[in-house]
């Protein structure tokens, strides 16, 4: 075992009649014009995640040379590599003008919150966006108000363990990543059997641990380096609430300028 740390309804309604064919080409249509929405978010989103992780690692646009981007190209592999290419091209080009970064906060249903991390050259039409998200469906209840005390801001690296790695190599793992900048870990096994393992620590130690962790156990699969938002407190939410947060989040995760969002119903 690793060692460990301590840590309103209508009353009528009316309706064109249509022929059966128009019919059957304009639900074509509206399928087509969804599924392009979608693609064409899902590309938004994935531009701003090689934004930020251009900036993050310091403004290189070398995945050989900047892990948090290595790590957020890999997760984007269903993104067409001309989408991906462009979005690099941008990044090494306007290093200084990719666009602000912007956090939104939200409490929903009374009780959750939520935080919205957004990229944008047009904060007017990003803010608009967001409450078109709150505002979409009548039970969010939700509205802008500070909720970042309910959270924690920390860097969060998550390697898969090599299978052949001893534990002589597993601790000297460990060591390495306390001396740069680890404040605590956890180790886990994944549903296909891989010792998993999140080293933890202040948002400015992010970049530095990182390095140390991969090379460390260059066998090793880093799987995210990442700032997160984590809940200071857990709760155990309702089905219903769940179900009501989940519908939420998928309307912020729409909007083309948003990057990631946080809830305190994050485990």
């Amino acid at each position: 075992m690793l060692p460990s740390l301590t840590r309103t309804s209508r009353l009528f309604s009316t309706s064109a009649v249509a022929l059966a064919g128009h019919n059957k080409w304009s639900k074509i249509r509206d399928k087509k014009g969804a599924n392009d929405a979608s693609k064409s978010a899902a590309v938004s989103r994935a531009r701003n995640a090689i934004l930020i992780a251009v900036r993050t690692g310091g403004g290189s646009t070398d995945p050989e040379k900047n892990v948090a981007l290595a790590v957020t190209l890999r997760r984007l592999k269903d993104i067409p590599k001309d989408n991906i290419e462009r979005a690099l091209a941008f990044a090494s080009k306007s290093k200084e003008k990719t666009g602000e970064h912007i956090t939104y906060e939200v409490l929903a249903f009374g009780s959750v919150g939520v935080i919205v991390e957004c990229l944008s050259n047009n904060p007017t039409r990003t803010i608009q966006t967001i409450r078109e998200a709150l505002n979409a469906h009548r039970r969010v209840l939700g509205h802008l108000t500070p909720v970042k005390f309910m959270f924690e801001r920390k860097g969060v690296v998550k390697i898969s363990l090599d299978t052949s790695m001893d534990e002589s190599k597993k601790e000297a793992l460990v060591e390495a990543a306390l001396e740069n900048g680890a404040m605590d870990f956890e180790d886990s096994t994944s549903d296909e059997g891989m010792t998993e393992i999140e080293f933890y620590s202040e948002p400015p130690a992010l970049s530095q641990l990182t390095k140390a962790v991969t090379l460390a156990a260059p066998t090793c699969e880093l799987l995210s380096s990442e700032l997160v938002y984590s809940p200071l407190e857990k709760i155990e939410p309702s089905d219903e609430l769940m179900s009501n947060v989940a519908q939420l989040i998928a309307a912020l995760e729409s909007k083309e300028d948003v990057s990631q969002v946080w809830t305190t119903l994050d485990s």
